[in-house]
């Protein structure tokens, strides 16, 4: 192949074809998972986390909710992936050995939110959220903006691998995830760069602003203790009790199940089995299933 601007282009364009249809082929959880938000800086504060607000019936004049800040920000990070590839493969026609290198990079690139997302997660016992409590804590106070003392948990204690329940059915989620600058298939393909002249090799690479962190802690509930149909009941009864800081009901039905790959027989049990222990299964389908290795 000559290698020309014209050329050079219709390589990158090949290649970004390539790793387009993977990365469009490619299944993730981030959209089940999170609430996305299109940020327009290098980071956003989320001052409203907190406020779930009530309709209430209106007598007198219109009670008005501010939204109070609680400081709560979630900064941009950057992300790349880069490979180099010797101007000789290119002019010797050797393009075809680097599409399965290019459709891996659309796999991973669509899955990095999902690695991100899930590490968050697990650093959810021993990491703040809006509140000042950990995201995953037994001592949420039920109305942080009254000063009202009284905890509220959304986790149980244990020693086991951790099981997640979340209740992803409304606008927010228990994660937000944040976008400035999405994942994007660039090159360095001009011989006039320095790069280029010195290596003579061209770059292709992936290039993104993105980040997450966590939403309503009260959409989620954590639990170390042992999955089976006590703990689960427990949990989905936790969750279901939850109330706003006027002291109403938030609707909170767990929808999800999430779990590691150590996990999964237990969740398969109790979501899927028609009988435990010879007695009929009541919670078979009462919420899907999520089992990922990230988690591990």
């Amino acid at each position: 192949m000559l290698i020309s601007r014209q050329n050079l282009d219709l390589v990158f364009k090949g290649f970004q074809t390539v790793y387009k249809a993977s990365f469009d082929g490619t299944s993730s959880y981030k959209d089940t998972l999170a609430m996305a938000v299109s940020s327009q800086s290098r980071e956003e504060q989320y001052g409203w986390l907190g406020q779930f607000p009530a309709l209430r019936k209106w007598i007198g004049d219109r009670q008005v909710k501010a939204l109070t800040s609680h400081g709560f920000t979630i900064k941009n990070e950057k992300f790349e992936s880069t490979v180099a590839i010797d101007r000789d493969d290119i002019s010797d026609d050797r393009l075809g050995i680097y599409a399965p290198m290019f459709s891996e990079m659309g796999r991973v690139s669509k899955q990095h939110p999902d690695t991100l997302i899930f590490d968050l997660m697990m650093k959810g016992f021993e990491t703040e959220c809006f509140d000042g409590q950990n995201f995953f804590d037994t001592d949420h106070p039920k109305d942080p903006h009254t000063g009202v003392t009284e905890s509220v948990s959304n986790m149980q204690a244990g020693s086991g691998p951790a099981w997640y329940l979340f209740d992803l059915s409304k606008i927010i989620k228990p994660i937000i995830w944040q976008d400035r600058e999405p994942y994007e298939f660039q090159t360095v393909n001009d011989d006039s760069e320095t790069g280029v002249f010195m290596s003579d090799k061209y770059l292709y690479g992936i290039r993104a602003r993105v980040n997450c962190g966590f939403g309503m802690w009260q959409l989620a509930f954590a639990s170390k203790a042992p999955l089976n149909a006590e703990n689960y009941a427990a949990a989905r009864a936790a969750m279901s009790a939850f109330e706003g800081d006027q002291g109403h009901k938030l609707g909170i039905t767990p929808t999800h199940l999430i779990v590691p790959t150590s996990l999964e027989t237990e969740a398969r049990t109790l979501l899927i089995a028609d009988e435990i222990d010879g007695s009929s299964n009541i919670w078979k389908g009462s919420a899907e299933m999520i089992v990922t290795p990230w988690l591990s």
